[in-house]
């Protein structure tokens, strides 16, 4: 299996609390966390089967993120899709650790099963048996 070449990066308000979240809730690993001045996260990333996503703490810099960092941010127009195996046991799991499940478990007409779930800042996150091919 070749390394992915497409690796998904997110911005939060609170990074150090969502690596927690993400790590309890989706089974991610935490395979490199850089810490920055206070609570802050320069950079991370979150490993599951062979994909990865980067992660940092949004700033308040005009240099930084086009997306300002506050509380009225929420993500609705973007999500991440994962590959896992077992739909319904990730989904117990994303459950029991709180989240917010926007489509339970679904049986797709082009064969896949899927649910996804928002984090608790609003990133959509699909979960599913669809795997495309390599091409």
């Amino acid at each position: 299996m070749s390394a992915p070449s497409v690796y998904p990066t997110l911005g939060y308000i609170d990074a150090k609390a969502e690596i927690d979240w993400l790590t309890s809730a989706f089974g991610f690993t935490a395979t490199l966390v850089v810490p920055g001045e206070g609570d802050a996260i320069v950079h991370a990333e979150l490993r599951t089967g062979n994909g990865m996503v980067m992660l940092s703490t949004l700033r308040e810099d005009p240099a930084g993120p086009a997306r300002r960092a506050s509380q009225e941010f929420r993500v609705a127009d973007h999500g991440v899709y994962v590959v896992v195996g077992d739909v319904d046991a990730h989904h117990a799991r994303a459950v029991a650790a709180g989240a917010e499940i926007v489509m339970p478990p679904t049986d797709q007409e082009y064969g896949s099963r899927d649910y996804a779930a928002q984090d608790p800042e609003g990133h959509l996150w699909s979960f599913g048996t669809y795997q495309p091919e390599e091409g």
